[in-house]
């Protein structure tokens, strides 16, 4: 993971993620250190990118259960 954190990098990051597979706001926080996913997808959209959001349950480590995560979905282009 790089250690620059401007738009850009996180977008990047993102990306590279979702090809892989979805990705949770939990994950995203977490994992990619991005603070706001919803920002960067929104960026990404708008770079013509097709992606969609499900909202899901998630626990937290605590065990603390959230509804209406955010989990995003890259859709394949045609």
């Amino acid at each position: 993971m790089s250690n620059e954190n401007s738009s850009s990098s996180q977008r990047e990051r993102l990306l590279d993620r979702l090809r892989q597979g979805p990705v949770t706001t939990v994950e995203a926080r977490k994992q990619l250190d991005i603070m706001m996913p919803a920002a960067r997808v929104k960026e990404l959209r708008l770079d013509g990118h097709s992606i969609a959001t499900e909202r899901i349950r998630a626990e937290t480590r605590r065990g603390k259960r959230h509804r209406g995560v955010a989990r995003y979905v890259l859709l394949p282009t045609v």
